[in-house]
């Protein structure tokens, strides 16, 4: 995969920064390696990748709180508009941290309102950055799954759109202790800014890759945590499993 990387043209961090769509429509497919191959060699030639320092596949690490109730999880298993999700994100490649919350509301758009942090404890700056974006008291909060992944930026040469790729995906429940991997799979999210025009929409079909929707912390936690009420999520977990048999 690198081999084909290195054949897209770049485009830098500061460059990136105008493309930041905070309040945008995003699309999820789930998808395997050898798919994503044959994915990365038809976008040649209508997509750029973020390049940091000579990287072009990034190490995240990123670990999500939720009340001791998990009303997060069941507020977005349940589907109900507004519902939001607070994480603390780190690029491994340049050690830099965000606090971020994600709020989707009944349009379909994600707002993510986030502050660069150092550490995840809730001081002053951080509490008063939560109570100005996140419904749920501070207080009421807790560490609840963390997780790690290789990612891949794309751009549109128009740069109306960016198109993540996260891969070797991994989970560790900070509740129960539970680890889980899911190499097979390809986590690919359209973000952009309204319906416009997407070239990958159309590559995307031709390979029968369909939107469906997956939520890191979502199936990260049913997956890692057999005390969670689960059941919208059956199937979900099931089109994933059979996703990633095909790979075999």
């Amino acid at each position: 995969m690198e081999e084909i990387l290195a054949r897209f043209a770049p485009i830098s961090l500061d460059e990136m920064s105008g493309i930041r769509l905070m309040n945008r429509i995003d699309t999820k497919f789930v998808t395997t390696m050898p798919v994503l191959e044959t994915l990365l060699g038809m976008a040649l030639e209508d997509y750029m990748v973020q390049e940091i320092d000579g990287q072009r596949n990034m190490r995240y690490s990123t670990t999500y709180y939720d009340t001791v109730d998990y009303d997060m999880f069941y507020t977005h298993q349940h589907g109900h508009a507004g519902r939001q999700k607070i994480r603390f994100r780190t690029y491994v490649s340049s050690n830099l941290q965000f606090m971020e919350v994600k709020t989707k509301n009944n349009h379909g758009r994600t707002k993510k309102k986030r502050m660069q942090v150092e550490g995840m404890d809730f001081d002053e700056e951080k509490l008063q950055f939560l109570a100005k974006h996140l419904r749920y008291d501070a207080g009421t909060l807790m560490p609840a799954i963390h997780n790690d992944f290789d990612r891949i930026t794309l751009v549109n040469k128009a740069r109306t759109e960016r198109l993540t790729i996260d891969t070797n995906l991994q989970f560790h429940n900070l509740v129960t202790g539970k680890d889980k991997a899911i190499y097979p799979l390809v986590i690919v999210e359209l973000k952009r800014d309204g319906l416009c025009y997407s070239p990958v929409l159309e590559m995307l079909r031709t390979l029968r890759v369909f939107p469906h929707g997956f939520s890191k912390y979502c199936m990260g936690s049913a997956l890692t945590n057999h005390h969670l009420k689960v059941n919208r999520f059956k199937p979900k977990l099931v089109d994933i499993r059979k996703i990633a048999a095909t790979a075999e």
